[in-house]
């Protein structure tokens, strides 16, 4: 018994000293930052005024030339309440199911923060939610954005302590109710009531009270208009809190229970054009890069896209009403007669076909993006046909996410093989695509019609394509468009099929036009939107453009645009015929059974992308890229082309062919031996040379990882000679270095 005490003592001893120490850790760690963001609460809330705590402002978006896009105002009413005029049960609903001591506390809870800081600790940082009084709640509505981590936590009981300073708790309650948001853009308790019940606040049912009070604790789950019977759990847990603590009797909870609830909702005002809708959606995402969302482009398996997909759409709607009361000045780059002339395109190349589908819109529909090169925004985006007739539906250029076609293969199959050694004029093999599909495993060892890579683009060889996605392997093919943050590229599209565009899901014009842009920028990728500046409610500047960054290599860039020039001069996209003395590059993009067509292109000065097919999928006989795309692509552009400077493709570095110093002025058809050519004399020993000129750099380089890279380039390259005999004598080449340096 006395051995069972003394372990016991034991026992406690270690978990108080283990107690203290955690609070030690979590002591260390959070001091600091409360020092930090004390000062700046204090700042903060003795600069603020009950306007700072008001909603249901007006937002208003501009084009190019300053002339309004729109004005965005919240649903519902503007009107505000202030304490006396808010009813009672609205009070008392929201102080049972989130706050019971908030009438008696400072701001904070000190219990449930002990709680949160011992979660925070044993979780190892994973877990900081939980334990937000009204108060705090308030503070992340209004002065904090809303990301879940320790430092907005600290923040919050900064805040909070400060406001309860200046502010009475009716005030605070006051600037809560208003503020809360209740989806569908409303913000507020009168809102919600106007636009849910068609009535005042004053003259809500306490079923209809408790209704609306169960909406803020997940507006997108409980939305009212989407989810009307998810709210019902919750608002039985209100009532029920309101009768725990003596708001209401059970006599009044259960004759509540028994109301029906019949919504008599307002529509919300629809806005139609496609130049507005895309701006919008910009100025959300933008918004929510503010709130510190997380965007992200690869995932695990496919459960984590789906619970990626959720967490974005709850944080876009937040945004998206936040846009819509939060009184911000938005200013973009599109531009109103670029716009008229894209949609003028679309609509002359389909007006042939005024099939309807049954929702009233044109069954055969097209979208487009356009994006000035310089400046890496959108200048034109159009999302379907004109027709004003029908209600608008959708921004096809940006929201319908449609198979790419062979339009894909630059992107994820020849740029990566160019940066792995290969060049225009590697020989390649046009493998039996449906038998990879039935003997993936012996793909690399498929025989097969010997072209060029150039000629295999030109003519988009999709067996080509299959064995050099293969061979690159769908990871390495596939992070390319991940690093050029296309949204729905999922593990399940990590598979060869992905080489000819067949993805679970797709890309956008807006992706595609941007993927594009990047090659005409040397590499350098910088995400599109359509903004240029956005002000918030005080003036202030919250814009500034996202970060470039480097995709693909500078030299490659210019040898693809190089090869996709000749799509338009003598390959798929011939019959386009293009006439212009401004030089053009591009890719047509065809899917299973003409159920896409795609054609993505580049000038000096704008890339665009083109989309045509069904809304439903089906096939259309004469729809290739070739087609509809491409003339909708030619009509367009050789008007934005008109009168400009830049007829020429920027270039840094000569494309590499050896004419010059290999056979000088010898036609490259000569047959030098059987099967071997003058042209494959010069390719071969252009890539001698930069294997060579590899060498050198490993012999100048200190870092092995380094090193060890530059082997690889130089490995690769070793494999595209097509001469056996040079071949052998550059892998004996490299073999000696790597024993000299590696061994």
């Amino acid at each position: 018994m006395k051995l069972i005490k003394r372990i016991l003592k034991i026992l406690i001893f270690l978990t108080i000293i283990g107690i203290l120490a955690m609070g030690g850790a979590v002591l260390y760690k959070v001091y600091p930052m409360y020092q930090e963001y004390s000062q700046e609460a204090k700042e903060a809330v003795a600069d603020s005024n009950t306007n700072t705590f008001k909603r249901n402002l007006t937002s208003y978006l501009y084009d190019d030339e300053g002339h309004l896009l729109t004005e965005l105002s919240g649903n519902g009413s503007k009107i505000y309440l202030t304490f006396d005029q808010i009813p009672e049960n609205v009070v008392n609903a929201f102080i049972a199911i989130e706050d019971r001591s908030f009438w008696e506390h400072k701001g904070i809870d000190l219990k449930a923060i002990v709680r949160v800081g011992f979660e925070y600790v044993t979780s190892k940082g994973e877990k900081v939610h939980g334990a937000s009084t009204i108060t705090q709640q308030l503070m992340r509505n209004v002065f904090i954005t809303k990301e879940v981590t320790l430092e907005r936590k600290i923040k919050e009981i900064c805040y909070a302590l400060e406001v309860e300073k200046k502010y009475s708790k009716e005030e605070i309650i006051e600037f809560y109710i208003n503020n809360i948001y209740f989806a569908n853009n409303c913000y507020g308790i009168e809102a919600a009531a106007q636009f849910y019940f068609n009535k005042p606040a004053a003259e809500l049912s306490l079923n209809e009270t408790a209704y609306l009070c169960a909406i803020p604790n997940s507006p997108s789950y409980y939305d009212p208009l989407k989810n009307s019977s998810n709210a019902l759990p919750r608002r039985d847990k209100v009532l029920k809190d309101m009768q725990e603590c003596g708001f209401i009797t059970e006599t009044e909870r259960i004759q509540a229970l028994r109301e029906d609830l019949v919504l008599n909702e307002k529509k919300p005002i629809e806005i139609k054009d496609y130049e507005t809708t895309y701006a919008i959606d910009c100025a959300i995402r933008y918004l929510m890069k503010l709130d510190g969302f997380l965007f992200r482009y690869s995932f695990a398996t496919m459960e984590d896209y789906n619970f990626y997909v959720e967490t974005y759409n709850q944080a876009y709607e937040r945004m998206r009403a936040e846009l819509y009361v939060g009184g911000y000045v938005v200013k973009t780059t599109l531009n109103k007669e670029k716009q008229a002339l894209l949609q003028e395109s679309i609509d002359h190349v389909l007006a042939f076909d005024e099939e309807l589908a049954e929702n009233g819109q044109y069954a055969f529909q097209g979208a487009a993006t356009v994006i000035n090169n310089e400046t890496g925004k959108v200048e034109a985006i159009v999302g379907g046909r004109t027709q004003s007739s029908s209600t608008y539906t959708l921004n096809r250029a940006y929201q319908s996410y449609r198979q790419p076609g062979s339009s894909i293969k630059p992107l994820i199959v020849y740029l990566p093989a160019l940066e792995r050694g290969y060049t225009d004029r590697s020989t390649v093999t046009d493998i039996n695509v449906e038998k990879a599909k039935e003997e993936p495993e012996k793909v690399l060892e498929m025989y097969g019609t010997k072209t060029t890579l150039r000629a295999a683009v030109e003519s988009s060889k999709n067996g080509v394509a299959w064995r050099l996605f293969c061979e690159i392997t769908p990871q390495d093919g596939l992070s390319y468009l991940q690093d050029m943050s296309f949204a729905r590229i999922v593990p399940d599209d990590f598979y060869p099929a992905a080489a000819l565009g067949g993805f679970t899901y797709g890309t956008t014009t807006v992706e595609m036009a941007n993927a594009y842009s990047c090659i005409v920028n040397h590499g350098q990728f910088q995400q599109t939107d359509c903004i240029v500046s956005i002000l918030d409610k005080y003036g202030e500047e919250l814009y500034e453009p996202y970060e470039m960054r480097q995709v693909y290599a500078s030299e490659q860039t210019e040898v693809m645009i190089d090869i996709l020039k000749g799509v338009i001069k003598k390959g798929t996209a011939r019959k386009m015929g293009w006439k212009s003395t401004v030089e053009a590059a591009g890719k047509t993009g065809t899917t299973n059974n003409s159920k896409d067509g795609w054609f993505v292109g580049i000038t000096p000065d704008y890339s665009m992308a083109v989309w045509v097919g069904y809304d439903m999928p089906r096939e259309l006989n004469n729809l290739y890229g070739g087609s509809y795309p491409a003339q909708i692509w030619k009509d367009t552009m050789e008007v934005l082309v008109e009168g400009t400077a830049n007829e020429r493709f920027e270039t840094t570095t000569e494309l590499v062919n050896g004419d010059e110093k290999y056979y000088p002025g010898r036609d490259g058809a000569e047959v030098l031996s059987p099967g071997y050519t003058v042209q494959n004399y010069r390719d071969d020993h252009a890539l001698a040379d930069r294997i060579e000129a590899l060498i050198g750099q490993i012999s100048q380089e200190t870092d092995r990882g380094q090193q060890e890279a530059y082997y690889e380039q130089a490995l690769a390259l070793a494999e595209q000679i097509y001469g056996q005999t040079l071949k052998g004598t550059e892998r004996r080449r490299l073999e000696e270095v790597y024993n000299t340096y590696f061994n």
